[in-house]
């Protein structure tokens, strides 16, 4: 209801090193295959067409070609935009201004009707009628001075001196008013205990005594009682005595009557109230017996209610025995009506004995008010109310009092000063007017007044919850005031619904003042509400919430069309329309956020509306038809500039959907934008080809405007901040997209992770370039751009695959795996790989330049004389390490450091080797020197705990050094010894590929021999042409020097077979306690007997004798042949063992050159696993 209607009324509302290029020309020798992912490296390199090793250069005609820069500034403010959206809003962030809410429209018609200047006359009389006759006491915050409170009702009124002496003179010459008092007996307390019981039995006789001191007689005015509550029975009047009496309240100290009466006063300032309270003793019904004494007629008569009463005094409750049924007195009070207060009392008075002797106690309540029954005035004699008249005053003093104190302002309170406060007073007491009355006449004439002049809603609160307080202590309203009443409710709630229809006009959600009006208004509605069920004649025609519900759809609706037509008119074309669709989607979309974290409370807590609900599904059913209809309309007008605005448009759209899911509880699939994302599908595949050759464009840009400078606190150059950046972006940017079809989405995210992996692959390549122009300093060692370039990659590195792992799509397009789509998580590994191996690539030509030098000082080492000592000779290597590490540290990445470290370390093993290599036949103390210097490295590159892992530098080539360098210590047979030992140890990892041998070995102590059966071999290699073999088995004792007496044996050569069964003994006389010596073993060589050529060999193993039965302790009962047969696999000599054998061929000695003799035939077959 846009107009709130009753049935009665209605209102309108230098030397050149190695170049990059060259060093990665370089291919592995291993094609990495990564499912359905190649390396993007390989992929780039193998593409058709292409011509050169040069960077592809981006396409210029998917955008204004350029440096990328406007493109991704563009990008950072939608992602700016959709930052501040990724959590529901506080009311705090929105609530940002505290200015003065916006003007409230106001209506001079919607006031209470102007008057006629006879009216204006006839109120002004009144007031002066008020003053001029005013009876009763001042209170301490009333104007007492008459002339004064004369004096503002002339300004009120704006009489001239002359019209206000006249009109002065006029209402002196008036009748004076007729006063009357009214009591109400509430209460007494503490009073006296008469009756044996401990307790009395009392009530209340008063009446007026005029200045003689004698009772009045009876007036003609009678006293009304009845309760104001509605519903409750109304008694008949009751007529008015000049002595009247309460009921009896039995047993009790602490009576409560609460008992009204009225008496007309003839002189207010000689007359008084007099009350006795007595306590009651005999049956005789007290109503009568006042009777009675009120028919008294003349002194005689007086006198003797006097008399009583005093005898009662004298007795003072001691009754005698003629006494028996005499009442006792308790107390009583004697107030003087000139100063009972102008606006009444409610108050407790204490009682008092009637002389010396009485003795009293106790208090006693009373409420007086001076009222007026007859007045000389023009609106009195025409009828007029003093509820009318009160409303017509205060009406004009609240304008005059505005006015005077802030005409243009929303905020005041209706404070009255104290001259109108007064007037107000008086005339509202004169008037009989009740609490209730009274309060009823404030809300009306302020609201009436609200809608004409603004005030605020605070003070609106008030008045409606003051007579909210003494609607429940009254019964009701006369109708007509009752009706009164109903039509200011209407008028109110017509206003507020028009407010409410403009609710982002008037109370904006970032105005915080506003808001504050806003809660008012919405409370006050909501008392409106209350009263609904205690009114006879009903305000409103349907329920105030369904009204407001309707006038905020109708606001919702206005609201939203006036900023289509502002925005994005429909007489446009649809690509014109785009760029303000998308800012009337924002602003929908920020609306929303104020309905939720402002409005929404409000509605909900006070009236018990879902403002936020009502607002969201209205608002994003108007947007979705919208955007049904426009990009329908754009399908076949797809270009660049639409796509991009059609990107931009979607993300909004999928902030409204995202905004609604993300409060608890809420359901999108019933939205109206459900299914939203299909006609977009298009423009957003355009725009991400469009995004991947802007980002080559920007990283061009960056790189070729990029010094190879570290930036301030840094380690890094500005071109890999510019690149990390944008892959940041490019990744928040698929965030916010969040296609929800699976499908699509993993088509969509593919093809991003695929092109944000060749981006990154694109920017190595520039650098590549950009380091390979750069003019290096002729004997620098330690190159900053190359060290700056490998912080770029690592960083790269990071930056890139963090970006990717924010590129996952929705689960069920394809399978998981650890947490990544099993596509990107092959692009994230393909492109890290790639990196890695780029970062390799730079260490190592970052490091080459350190090769000479290293080589230097190892060989400084090397040719170090014996006497000098061993830290002196390593301590120029140490001291050139330390120098290029230092500088190194300074200039890399912890991560970076770690990989030229390893580096350098491998160069510093190779370099050691290669010196070992190279001097055979030299002293003991020359391998202790390289041993002390392969230790004193290791501490120096583990820097207690700050370099390399300990694990990681006594690994790979330390291993094959350290073993050497051992092995040079040995004696000739102490590496004899460690060539089997080596063998021995072999594990080996080719079990189907040289086969297996099967034999039983076992020791007879009795006759000192070792015996050996080969039983038979399986899975042989096959050697010859026809892919057979023709195998034979040597056993043999080692080493030599253990059994230098036995001689190596042989079984029969088995022709065409891969498995031969030769069920053969073999024995051999030696000592049980050479067998047990370490490295003592029995070696079966596997080889094939060729006619015509060399013996090929197919493979060899190892038995320790240690492990063979009888060798430890002899055999105990049984034979030794019935041992279970061993199964030994067939291997080709390791890298240790071919160790061993190169220290032996080194040797000089005639034991070392023999031992080497006798394996020279093996050696050429002896290839190492790969």
């Amino acid at each position: 209801m846009e107009a709130r209607r009753t049935g009665r009324h209605s209102r309108a509302l230098c030397p050149q090193a190695p170049t990059m290029s060259t060093l990665l020309e370089i291919k592995s020798s291993v094609l990495r295959q990564v499912q359905v992912c190649p390396s993007f490296r390989r992929r780039t390199e193998e593409e058709p067409g292409s011509a050169s090793a040069d960077p592809q250069e981006p396409a210029t005609g998917a955008w204004k070609p350029g440096d990328g820069v406007e493109f991704f500034t563009q990008m950072r403010l939608i992602l700016k935009k959709e930052e501040g959206r990724r959590s529901l809003p506080c009311p705090e962030v929105l609530l940002r201004s505290s200015s003065p809410a916006p003007t409230e429209p106001v209506d001079p018609n919607r006031g209470l009707r102007a008057l006629t200047q006879e009216e204006v006359e006839m109120l002004y009389e009144e007031a002066l009628y008020t003053v001029l006759y005013r009876a009763g006491t001042m209170g301490p915050d009333q104007v007492d001075d008459q002339e004064a409170l004369l004096s503002y009702l002339q300004q009120v009124f704006g009489t001239s001196p002359e019209e206000h002496a006249e009109a002065i003179e006029s209402v002196k010459k008036a009748k004076a008013p007729t006063y009357a008092l009214k009591v109400s007996v509430m209460r007494a307390k503490n009073l006296l205990a008469k009756d044996p019981n401990g307790f009395s039995d009392p009530y209340c006789m008063l009446g007026i005594l005029s200045a003689s001191g004698t009772p009045r007689e009876p007036g003609p005015h009678k006293e009304q009682r009845f309760s104001f509550r509605k519903g409750a029975k109304r008694g008949s009047p009751q007529p008015a005595k000049s002595i009247q009496v309460t009921e009896v309240k039995s047993s009790t100290l602490n009576p409560v009557w609460k008992e009204h009466f009225v008496f007309e006063i003839e002189d207010v300032s000689t007359d008084q109230l007099h009350l006795d309270i007595w306590d009651h003793d005999d049956d005789v019904s007290l109503v009568e017996a006042c009777r009675k004494l009120n028919e008294v007629i003349g002194l005689k008569g007086m006198g003797r209610y006097f008399k009583q009463i005093v005898k009662s005094a004298r007795a003072n409750g001691k009754a005698g025995p003629t006494e028996d049924h005499t009442d006792d007195f308790l107390g009583c009070l004697n107030i003087p009506i000139w100063e009972v207060p102008v606006a009444g009392e409610d108050r407790w008075f204490k009682l008092e004995p009637r002389s010396s002797a009485s003795r009293v106690q106790g208090d006693c309540q009373l409420v007086l008010k001076l009222i007026t029954t007859q007045r000389d005035t023009g609106m009195s004699q025409r009828g007029r109310s003093g509820f009318l008249s009160y409303l017509l005053l205060l009406s004009r003093l609240l304008q005059f009092e505005h006015r005077a104190e802030e005409p243009n302002s929303s905020s005041w309170r209706g404070d009255l000063s104290a001259p109108a406060a007064t007037v107000l007073c008086l005339h509202g007491a004169q008037s009989n007017l009740s609490a209730l009355q009274l309060a009823v006449l404030h809300w009306q004439v302020s609201s009436r007044h609200h809608q004409t002049c603004t005030l605020d809603y605070g003070y609106l609160l008030g008045l409606l919850e003051d007579m909210q307080a003494h609607w429940e202590e009254a019964a009701s309203l006369p109708q007509e005031q009752e009706e009164s009443l109903a039509d200011s409710f209407s008028a109110f709630s017509e206003f507020a619904l028009r407010l409410l229809r403009q609710l982002r006009d008037y109370f904006p959600a970032t105005n915080s003042t506003a808001i504050h009006r806003l809660e008012l208004l919405l409370r006050c509605l909501d008392k409106l509400q209350l009263f609904q069920p205690s009114f006879e004649v009903c305000p409103f025609e349907t329920e105030l919430n369904t009204d407001i519900t309707a006038a905020l759809k109708r606001g919702n609706r206005e609201w939203y069309d006036r900023l289509l037509n502002a925005k994005s008119p429909r007489e446009q074309p649809g690509p014109q329309r785009l760029a303000g669709l998308v800012e009337l989607v924002d602003a929908v979309y920020e609306d929303l956020q104020s309905c939720y974290s402002i409005y929404a409370s409000l509605f909900h807590s006070i009236i018990k509306i879902d403002f936020f609900t009502l607002t969201f599904r209205q608002l994003e059913r108007l947007v979705a038809e919208e955007v049904w209809v426009l990009t329908e309309d754009l399908s076949s007008k797809m270009t660049l500039e639409v796509a991009s605005r059609l990107f931009e448009l979607y993300l909004s759209l999928a902030d409204i959907q995202r905004f609604w899911s993300s409060i608890l509880g809420r359901d999108s699939r019933s939205l109206a934008l459900v299914g939203i994302h299909a006609p977009f599908l298009p423009a957003v595949k355009l725009w991400l080809q469009v995004l991947r050759d802007q980002a080559k464009w920007r990283l061009q840009g960056a790189v070729d405007v990029d010094t190879l400078e570290p930036m301030e606190n840094s380690k890094h150059s500005s071109s890999v901040a510019t690149a990390s950046l944008c892959f940041s972006h490019i990744q928040e940017l698929w965030t916010c997209l969040a296609w929800p079809d699976p499908v699509q989405a993993q088509g969509l995210g593919t093809q991003l992770s695929q092109d944000l992996c060749e981006a990154a692959l694109f920017y190595t390549e520039l650098l590549r370039k950009k380091v390979d122009t750069q003019p290096r300093a002729s004997g620098e060692a330690v190159s900053e751009p190359l060290c700056v370039v490998l912080n770029n990659v690592e960083l790269l590195r990071r930056a890139a695959g963090q970006a990717l792992r924010g590129l996952a799509w929705p689960e069920g397009a394809a399978g998981l795996t650890g947490g990544l789509p099993r596509a990107l998580l092959n692009c994230t590994q393909a492109l890290d790989e790639d990196l890695q191996r780029e970062a390799c690539t730079v260490t190592a030509h970052l490091t080459s330049k350190m090769v000479g030098d290293i080589r230097k000082y190892v060989q400084h080492i090397s040719l170090s004389p014996d006497s000098i000592q061993n830290d002196e000779a390593v301590a120029p290597l140490m001291k050139y390490l330390d120098e290029k590490l230092a500088l190194l540290n300074a200039l890399l990445e912890k991560e970076n450091l770690n990989r030229v470290l390893e580096a350098l370390w491998e160069l510093l093993l190779q370099a050691i080797l290669q010196a070992l290599g190279t001097n055979l036949d030299v002293s003991a103390d020359f391998y202790s020197r390289f041993h002390f210097t392969l230790e004193a490295l290791v501490t120096f590159f583990h820097a207690d705990g700050q370099g390399l892992p300990l694990e990681n530098l006594r690994d790979g080539s330390y291993k094959r050094l350290e073993e050497e360098l051992r092995l040079h210590k040995c004696s000739t047979r102490e590496c004899i010894e460690q060539y089997y030992l080596d063998k021995l140890k072999q594990r080996s990892l080719e079990h189907n590929r040289c086969g297996r041998l099967s034999v039983r070995c076992y020791y007879e102590a009795a006759e000192q021999r070792l015996v050996v059966e080969v039983l038979h071999a399986a899975d042989l290699l096959p050697l010859d042409a026809n892919g057979l073999s023709d195998p034979f088995v040597i056993v043999e004792l080692g080493p030599p020097h253990f059994f230098p007496l036995v001689h190596s044996q042989r079984t029969q050569v088995k022709s065409r077979t891969l498995h031969p069964v030769y069920d053969e003994l073999f024995y051999f006389s030696v000592p049980a306690e050479v067998c047990r010596r370490r490295g003592a073993c029995v070696l079966f060589t596997v080889m094939d007997h060729d006619w015509l050529s060399t013996n090929d060999f197919a493979g060899e193993a190892a038995l320790g004798l240690g492990s063979v039965g009888g060798i430890v302790r002899p055999q105990v009962g049984g034979s030794a042949r019935t041992g279970q047969p061993i199964t030994l696999h067939l291997r080709r000599p390791r890298a240790q063992v071919r160790s061993a054998l190169r220290m032996l061929e080194g040797r000089t000695n005639r034991e070392a050159q023999e031992f080497v003799k006798r394996l020279r035939e093996l050696e050429k077959y002896m290839e190492a696993d790969p």
